[in-house]
């Protein structure tokens, strides 16, 4: 069995939030963490879980597991059968973070020793993960642009200089691209811009998840400056994909990577299933409308306010 090695309380205020965001105002999944963390029992079975919510056992299951990818509770096995184990962190701040769930306005402006919360200033949100896995069942594979076979025609794209192009209008290219003709409205709480399982990798198709950054945002793109709350990684990694994926304008900082590859590599373990994560940034991005100018609607340039020309070399 993993030996989970997490720092928490060193983290404390960022865990917490952390915490509270994921369990959430209302639900089955704040039931099943107030089932875990209620009572003296330091591990408790699904069967024992199901009993004090009501759920069924295989409810139980797909929410706890949830929980387990957040590092909220550790999941194993007792006697055979599923079982999860509450942190002592987290049964010590146990009804903090339901106060903190069950407010928005609360968790808005609950401060963090990092990442203290400044009217206009958009928090920025940090995971840290020190968690040892057998490498056997750590199966985070990363990707770039061109080990997508769905855009196997950008792997004839040489370096392109970083353009701009609405957010709407890029994603809608990715999804002509992929044949997919549903569409996806944004809002601040969303976990994924797009999903399709109409991905191609190494020759299957799998279910992805995207996060799109659009040109309103300027500079190096952080993990503090995704989502409303600076969250969006964390929850487009909740999605029930195989793929995931960010993609901004210009830069994207190593931090963005990071924080994608320790919680695409924590779900992959606790799935026990192959999983893949990347970033597409400007260059790629670039590369992309080159290869497929049909898809965003141009044969020469992005049709953006900069007017910069693109062309294959």
């Amino acid at each position: 069995m993993a030996q989970h090695v997490v720092d928490l309380s060193s983290n404390a205020p960022e865990n917490i939030a952390l915490a509270a965001e994921i369990i959430g105002p209302r639900g089955a999944r704040r039931d099943v963490f107030i089932a875990i963390y209620t009572g003296k029992k330091r591990i408790k079975t699904v069967a024992e879980i199901a009993r004090s919510t009501g759920l069924t056992p295989k409810r139980v299951t797909e929410l706890a597991k949830r929980l387990a990818v957040g590092n909220i509770v550790a999941q194993l096995k007792r006697d055979g059968y599923t079982a999860y184990q509450k942190y002592d962190f987290f049964h010590h701040n146990r009804d903090k973070i339901l106060a903190l769930a069950s407010s928005r306005k609360k968790l808005s402006v609950y401060p963090t020793k990092r990442n203290p919360r400044q009217a206009g200033v958009a928090p920025e949100v940090r995971v840290d993960l020190a968690v040892r896995l057998p490498k056997n069942r750590a199966r985070a594979v990363h990707l770039t642009v061109d080990d997508i076979d769905s855009f196997e025609k950008v792997r004839g794209v040489h370096s392109q200089s970083d353009v701009r192009m609405g957010e709407a209008k890029f994603k809608g290219g990715i999804a002509s691209i992929l044949g997919e003709r549903d569409s996806f409205s944004d809002w601040g709480g969303e976990s994924r811009d797009l999903s399709s399982t109409r991905v191609w990798i190494g020759g299957r198709r799998r279910v992805a998840a995207f996060a799109f950054k659009g040109p309103g945002m300027t500079g190096r793109l952080t993990p503090g400056k995704m989502g409303k709350n600076g969250d969006q990684i964390q929850r487009l990694v909740r999605c029930p994909a195989e793929v995931f994926i960010v993609q901004y304008w210009s830069q994207i900082d190593d931090s963005v990577l990071e924080q994608l590859q320790q919680l695409v590599t924590v779900k992959a373990y606790f799935e026990d299933r192959r999983l893949w994560y990347g970033i597409i940034n400007g260059n790629d991005s670039a590369r992309l409308i080159v290869a497929y100018p049909t898809s965003f609607g141009s044969r020469s340039n992005t049709g953006g306010s900069n007017g910069r020309r693109l062309r294959s070399r």
